[in-house]
């Protein structure tokens, strides 16, 4: 007869385990007592993909719920996650294409002295910051003269983050063959170039070439960005130089200008805007400002949507 289990318990012929849950398992998960910038970050790169993919107004991502006009939070931010959405919040979570600029110069406007050399004017947070806004785009826009003196990479390196399209404005072509972007395949490269130009195709992989119609100037600015569009490229960051900066702006064309200052005097040099000189004070812009401190450096937000 085979003995019972409650037998075998009581003559001590029956060991029972029982797995017991590890402390907290049962509980729901709970959220750190603080939002810092690491997290804030993540949930920025994500709200950035589902406004592209899925045009949401809402991104909702653990405490965080962000919206074009804002962002509120279940749990306190510290001081560099408060900064970081309060700055880049209205980036990610812009609807539909956006334009946005970026300089940064010295407290008396210059972006480098008269040899050319500017590395570098701004500081280690302003370069980061750059980088943030290169990983919220699509696309990364540099003028030809930048291109070929200043030689970058317009790659995502300080921070995580997705890589844009790199886009060289060269109408004329003059752009040497020997430069990083057209080089190095860290990220795609798009070489624009005028309908006149005759050159060789490119031979590396990553570079697409693309011919568009030209004025006396160069391309038309507002030309650039449907061309860009059209590829899918929609949310455009301009990087410089400032040649290149000043004809988007004065075009009209930009949502956002960026423009970050050094403590720093150079006293002569190039300057950062150069555009039509106007007479009186009433002919010049007064744009929508906010300032976020970036380092030793201030950050000028200007909204250029609003009058």
């Amino acid at each position: 007869m085979v003995p019972s289990l409650h037998a075998l318990l009581r003559r001590g012929g029956l060991r029972m385990m029982f797995a017991l849950p590890w402390p907290g398992a049962l509980m729901p998960p709970t959220l750190p007592d603080t939002l810092d910038q690491t997290t804030a970050w993540l949930a920025l790169c994500r709200a950035r993909e589902s406004v592209a993919s899925t045009a949401a107004s809402v991104h909702r991502e653990g405490p965080l719920r962000l919206t074009a006009s804002g962002w509120t939070s279940d749990i306190p931010a510290n001081d560099d996650a408060r900064e970081l959405l309060d700055n880049l919040v209205p980036l990610a979570m812009h609807p539909g294409r956006l334009a946005l600029a970026q300089l940064g110069q010295s407290l008396d406007g210059r972006i480098a002295t008269e040899s050319g050399h500017s590395h570098y004017i701004n500081g280690f947070e302003s370069r980061t910051h750059l980088h943030r806004l290169r990983a919220l785009v699509d696309a990364v826009v540099i003028g030809a003269g930048t291109a070929s003196e200043d030689d970058p990479l317009l790659t995502v390196r300080h921070v995580s983050g997705r890589q844009p399209v790199r886009v060289i404005l060269d109408p004329r072509g003059r752009v040497p063959s020997t430069i990083r972007l057209l080089r190095e395949a860290q990220a795609p490269c798009l070489h624009l170039v005028g309908e006149q130009v005759d050159i060789a195709q490119p031979s590396a992989e990553h570079v697409t070439r693309v011919q568009l119609p030209t004025a006396t100037d160069g391309f038309d600015t507002a030309n650039v960005l449907e061309a860009l569009a059209d590829r899918g490229l929609r949310r455009v960051l301009i990087e410089g130089g400032g040649i290149t900066v000043s004809r988007f702006l004065e075009a009209g064309v930009l949502d956002r200008l960026h423009l970050l200052v050094a403590p720093l005097l150079i006293g002569s040099g190039r300057p950062g805007l150069a555009m039509t000189p106007i007479a009186t004070l009433d002919q010049a812009r007064r744009p929508v400002a906010r300032t976020f401190r970036c380092g030793d450096d201030t950050l000028f937000d200007l909204d250029l949507t609003r009058p």
